[in-house]
């Protein structure tokens, strides 16, 4: 591959490219749950997309290394949280490895189906996992709405340049 003039610094594909590219597209913020034999998992992801409104039908994406992934492998449903920007720490303590992200920090309750339900949320569905796709070191998983709740506080939550941040005016 040559470089062609005007493209300033070109780089071969690279998990790092990626990483930095990711790090310039703004994402709203959410946490998944899941019910695992050992109790409550959850996760923090950017990676939650709208698939179909007939069903309504919903995607994220999942690392197979991630300590949520066996219990979510294994869910025949998730928990959706759409966080709001007043939840910062709410999203740091899911995205850190090695937290304990049910503590008494995290205000959850048990929701339909036995799944972990987060107090505060601006927004969260309970979902039925209808199938786990291979994604390189990923799973994306497709989950389609059983029910949920939009009606909660808050602006959302975004990530951008690698920290959390507020919805700007």
């Amino acid at each position: 591959m040559t470089a062609t003039p005007g493209l300033g610094a070109t780089r071969l594909a690279s998990p790092d490219l990626l990483r930095s590219v990711f790090r310039r597209h703004a994402a709203g913020v959410a946490v998944i749950t899941a019910r695992g034999d050992a109790g409550p998992v959850g996760f923090t992801a950017t990676s939650l997309t709208s698939v179909s409104a007939d069903p309504p039908m919903l995607s994220f994406g999942i690392g197979t290394g991630a300590s949520s992934w066996p219990a979510v492998s294994e869910s025949g449903h998730v928990g959706v949280h759409i966080l709001g920007e007043h939840q910062q720490d709410l999203a740091a303590t899911f995205a850190r490895s090695g937290a304990d992200r049910f503590g008494p920090a995290t205000r959850w309750r048990e929701g339909p189906e036995g799944v972990p339900v987060l107090d505060d949320v601006s927004a969260w569905l309970v979902c039925r996992v209808v199938a786990r796709v291979p994604a390189g070191d990923h799973r994306i998983v497709l989950a389609e709405v059983v029910l949920g709740d939009p009606t909660g506080p808050g602006r959302p939550l975004l990530y951008h340049q690698g920290r959390f941040h507020g919805l700007g005016d």
